[in-house]
């Protein structure tokens, strides 16, 4: 029999002790639950993955053209990741984690996702910081190649712009930074980022200071816990041609 809890691994990182757990609840089926946790704070679980899935499908819909570059800042539990390398126009994908402890879960397929991720030959695990490499444009995302320029840049890894999951992270919401990370975008590129808390007027002021357009959308979700319907949002926001 599965037992109903187990922690698969629990490592120190630069942000505190970070630990993957399996769990079951009967109530809701035969499944495992898959969660991460920083201290004692949730950070994800795979009961909650629309939202994480529509930023890929949101943010791709909204780039033009074929052989795409794409980033993802941000690992996680992998869907993200996954639900991108379902668009057949993705040439390559580039994910990015500061976390050397959640690239080797995936790696050494401690999650469902890994396997798929590791199978897919347009997949690559970039270990560093999305916020450094996002406001060094001359150097870049992609370590082999660099100042490369992509056709898209999905990012999760804050609660929201202003709830952040390192003190550090909150530098980078700024007009100079935002403009900095655009400079790796082609013309016409999609920048788009993941957020628990609904559209923030003065976040979507500070995206149209450095793009095009920007849209907000509303993504909702059953909550089996509260039942009802939980939502988060996802920022889709354009470069200009130039």
């Amino acid at each position: 029999m599965t037992p109903l809890f187990k922690e698969i691994d629990s490592q120190v990182s630069p942000i505190g002790q970070i630990s993957l757990r399996r769990r079951r609840i009967p109530a809701l089926g035969d499944r495992d639950i898959y969660e991460v946790k920083l201290g004692d704070e949730f950070l994800m679980s795979s009961m909650f993955v629309a939202a994480e899935e529509a930023l890929s499908t949101l943010g791709l819909a909204a780039v033009q053209g074929d052989n795409l570059s794409v980033v993802v800042g941000g690992l996680g539990l992998g869907y993200t990741a996954v639900e991108a390398l379902k668009d057949d126009r993705i040439k390559e994908l580039l994910v990015v984690d500061a976390l050397d402890t959640v690239i080797n879960w995936h790696k050494d397929e401690l999650v469902p996702l890994g396997k798929i991720l590791n199978a897919d030959t347009r997949n690559r695990y970039v270990f560093g910081s999305f916020f450094d490499l996002a406001k060094d444009p001359s150097k870049g995302f992609d370590q082999s190649s660099e100042g490369k320029k992509f056709d898209a840049i999905l990012l999760d890894i804050d609660h929201s712009p202003t709830e952040f999951l390192n003190a550090a992270n909150a530098s980078f919401y700024t007009t100079e930074n935002l403009s900095l990370m655009a400079e790796q975008l082609k013309p016409k590129g999609v920048f788009a980022m993941w957020s628990q808390n609904l559209p923030e007027e003065s976040f979507e002021a500070l995206l149209k200071t450095v793009f095009e357009n920007v849209e907000s959308h509303v993504v909702s979700f059953y909550n089996p816990f509260q039942n009802n319907e939980s939502t988060n949002s996802v920022y889709v926001c354009e470069k200009g041609e130039v």
